[in-house]
């Protein structure tokens, strides 16, 4: 046995090696017997680790990672399939979000992790694409594998992909498209956010949702300055109604209802005091006993608690508040007081809509009553109560807000799941938004980009001398993979609608040209068409991003030669 050694033992020491061979702890050992009934133990080599080492190291994580690929390849364009995640405890997720998908799995193996991480790493920094970043890097490691079985070295191939992938981001520069677009002329922004959604579960209502998605993020945006402070849009979901019922709020939307019953449910020019102190009697820090004795000392007690009450009210009273926001509870006493003095109250209010409230309303977050004045307080112009259909779920929205530049999206959706997917969808849209506004060039979708990139890369491989040139032409191969997937996925031949494609870029040399998988056929039974337009725009930052990240992992896997895996045994 190769990684094991056999001692030979003598029959006066068999006892203590028996012994020593049934204790758990030795479970490194065991014991067998020859033919003569004499006993052997045998031993596990130290060095007998998990281990792979050279091409063999290199396959191994190249399988691993395009099994990851693989699964979310089906869920790529306007057809793509959903996939149903499990989580542990049984929370069921739908969704076709690359992100999503590969944060939910429970991912094992060190270098399939590493897609995983690609694929937040595209989530970060662009937000859209994440499911096309991990399909490009599959197919690189694809071909990537043909390479290494012809004996190509992986550092000749890494070096060639480098070279492949900076060409094509050069080649998307030349052919990138500016979008003018103001305050007053939307339309673009809306056009490349419906392309975002085409393959979203709320693309039956995308022009909807792409509106509401511009519209949030221009109304948070300094266009000058081509910032948009994200914190500023607030997204809350209730299950219930339909995607058509989601709205663009130009204010905050809290999931909390009006304290008591009996209080105003609409507040008008509402000056609010927003606190983050209990609406209760102070407690002392350290461990404490009361022992009451008479009736005269409970009263006196009560009395005192009373008088902490009325103080408290008057203090919010004396600085012109209208509406209590309390980060804290507080108990029925304090509540009718605030019922008695004509103020309206919201308990337990989270810390981050509290300081959303405060940004939004320009008021100061008070930690003491005692700190309370005037011009702490949060002014908007109405505060109401609104209710959801026949069940006493309610949400508290304060419009008209003094910083007028803080929205709210509220989803809604027939169940919990589709109302997560639509805020992961409108996230995905509202970030293309953005990126639109910082660098407003965009290249045009349907796979058309990628066919362009690989021409222009397959032209560059005719250029170059030796091994490099094989990587080079592969990488222009995978890039091939985007269009083909795109067609496989809507049940189309790959091959036939890729050929068609690249066939009319090449003699139209036109780069617009690319796959409208929602139309019929043309006259020549292909789905080859001018994506300009079709209006399916693509931002040019997000897919030369998804070039840049492939092939930086790519490379990373393929200089890998050995793994080994420490208090293993094979």
């Amino acid at each position: 046995i190769a990684s094991h050694r056999i001692v030979s033992i003598t029959y006066n020491s068999l006892p203590y090696y028996q012994h020593e061979c049934e204790k758990e702890e030795h479970f490194n050992m065991s014991m067998i017997y020859d033919e003569y009934g004499r006993p052997f133990i045998i031993l596990k080599e130290q060095q007998a680790k998990s281990r792979v080492k050279g091409l063999e190291a290199t396959k191994s994580n190249i399988i691993a990672a395009r099994s990851i690929s693989a699964i979310v390849r089906t869920s790529l364009g306007p057809k793509g399939m959903d996939k149903i995640l499990v989580s542990a405890d049984g929370d069921v997720t739908i969704t076709n979000d690359g992100a999503t998908i590969m944060d939910r799995m429970e991912v094992n193996h060190q270098v399939a992790k590493l897609l995983v991480e690609l694929s937040q790493s595209q989530d970060d920094e662009i937000g859209d694409g994440t499911t096309g970043v991990v399909v490009l890097a599959g197919a690189l490691l694809e071909q990537a594998e043909k390479l290494l079985d012809r004996g190509i070295h992986p550092v000749r191939i890494a070096e060639g992909f480098e070279k492949a992938a900076t060409i094509a981001t050069e080649k998307l520069k030349n052919i990138a498209d500016v979008v003018p677009f103001s305050a007053d002329n939307l339309d673009p922004l809306i056009t490349t956010a419906m392309t975002t959604l085409s393959s979203k579960i709320v693309n039956v209502d995308k022009r909807k949702m792409a509106e509401i998605a511009v519209n949030a993020v221009v109304g948070v945006a300094d266009l000058e300055r081509k910032d948009v402070n994200f914190d500023m849009i607030r997204m809350e979901g209730k299950p219930g109604g339909t995607l058509e019922d989601t709205e663009l709020v130009n204010g905050i939307i809290i999931d909390k209802d009006i304290s008591h019953p009996q209080m105003s449910k609409e507040i008008k020019d509402a000056k609010m005091c927003i606190l983050t102190c209990p609406f209760e009697p102070p407690k002392p820090k350290t461990k404490h006993k009361l022992d009451i004795s008479s009736r005269e000392a409970y009263e006196k007690l009560y009395e005192q608690e009373q008088e902490y009450f009325k103080t408290m009210v008057k203090q919010v009273k004396d600085s012109g508040a209208n509406l209590v926001i309390c980060q804290w509870g507080f108990d029925d006493e304090a509540n009718h007081l605030l019922l008695q003095n004509g103020l309206s109250a919201v308990r337990w209010v989270g810390g981050v809509e509290i300081e959303h409230i405060a940004i939004a309303t320009g008021g100061r977050i008070v930690p003491r009553f005692s700190e309370l004045s005037e011009e702490k307080l949060g002014r908007a112009g109405i505060v109401r109560e609104i209710a959801f259909g026949n069940t006493k779920e309610r949400m508290l929205v304060i419009e008209d807000c003094a910083n007028s530049n803080a929205v709210t999206v509220l989803v809604r959706g027939g169940n919990k799941m589709i109302v997560e997917e639509a805020k992961r969808s409108l996230h995905d849209a509202m970030c293309v938004v953005r990126n639109l506004i910082k660098d407003n060039r965009v290249v045009y979708g349907g796979g058309a980009a990628e066919i362009a990139c690989s021409l222009a890369v397959s032209a560059y491989a005719e250029t170059v001398v030796g091994v490099d040139q094989f990587a080079i032409r592969a990488f222009a191969d995978a890039l091939d993979d985007i269009p083909m997937a795109l067609a496989e996925n809507s049940g189309l031949d790959p091959i036939h609608e890729l050929a068609a494609a690249k066939s009319r870029q090449m003699k139209e040399g036109n780069p617009l040209i690319g796959l409208e998988l929602n139309s019929p056929a043309n006259e020549h039974g292909n789905r080859a068409s001018n994506m300009k337009d079709t209006g399916v725009f693509e931002t040019l930052v997000g897919k030369q991003e998804q070039i840049s990240l492939a092939t930086q992992v790519v490379k990373m896997i393929l200089k890998v030669d050995d793994v080994i895996t420490m208090g293993q045994y094979q």
